[in-house]
C-alpha cells in the first residue's frame, strides 16, 4: 500500500511541476506576443522613415536644380543687361536679375516653411536617424523573440523528459528576453 502511496505522491508532485512549466510557458507566450507586435511597429516605423527621408532628399535635389538653374539665368541676364544700351530695357532686367537671385537666396533657408535646402537637408538627417534607430530597435527586439521562442522550446521540452532545469534555464531565457524587448521599448538602449 506504501508503494502506491508514493507513486500518487510522485504523480502528484509532477503534475504540480508541469503546471508551473504551463504557467512559465504561457508567460513566455505573452512576451513573445508583445514583443513580436513592437518588433513589427519598429519594422514599419523604418520603412516609414526610409520613405520619408528619400522624399525628402528628393525634395532638396529638385530645390538644388531649381536654385541652380536660376542663378545661372540671374549670371546670363547680368551678362545681357550690360550689353543692352536702352536704360530703361537694362533697368527691366536688373530687376528681374534681382528677383531671381531673390528667390535663389530664399530657397537655401526657409525657416518659416522649413523647404529651403537647409531645412530639407536637416529633416531628411532626421529622418535618417529615426529610420538607422528604428532598425536597431527591429534588431534587438527580433533577438528578445529569439530568445524568447528558445525559452518555450526549452519549458517544452522539461515537460517532455521531466527535467526542471530546462524550466529554469528557459525561464533565465524569458527573463533575459522580456528585459531586452522592455529595455527597446523604453529606449534605454
Amino acid at each position: 500500500m506504501s508503494d502506491k502511496v508514493s507513486q500518487a505522491n510522485d504523480t502528484i508532485e509532477v503534475g504540480g511541476q508541469n503546471k508551473r512549466v504551463a504557467l512559465l510557458i504561457a508567460a513566455l507566450a505573452l512576451a513573445l506576443a508583445l514583443t513580436e507586435v513592437a518588433g513589427d511597429d519598429a519594422k514599419t516605423e523604418a520603412q516609414i522613415r526610409n520613405v520619408e527621408s528619400a522624399n525628402l532628399w528628393a525634395f532638396f535635389q529638385a530645390r538644388t536644380i531649381r536654385q541652380t538653374i536660376l542663378t545661372a539665368e540671374a549670371d546670363r541676364g547680368a551678362l545681357d543687361a550690360a550689353q543692352l544700351a536702352d536704360p530703361a530695357a537694362r533697368n527691366a532686367l536688373e530687376q528681374q536679375i534681382g528677383r531671381w537671385r531673390a528667390t535663389a537666396a530664399r530657397w537655401e533657408s526657409e525657416p518659416d516653411t522649413r523647404e529651403g535646402r537647409r531645412e530639407l537637408m536637416a529633416r531628411a538627417r532626421d529622418a535618417e536617424a529615426a529610420r538607422d534607430r528604428a532598425m536597431r530597435d527591429d534588431g534587438r527586439y527580433d533577438a528578445a523573440s529569439a530568445m524568447l521562442q528558445v525559452g518555450i522550446v526549452l519549458a517544452s521540452a522539461g515537460i517532455i523528459v521531466g527535467t526542471v532545469a530546462f524550466a529554469y534555464v528557459a525561464g533565465v531565457l524569458g527573463l533575459a528576453g522580456a528585459a531586452l524587448s522592455a529595455a527597446t521599448h523604453a529606449g534605454l538602449l
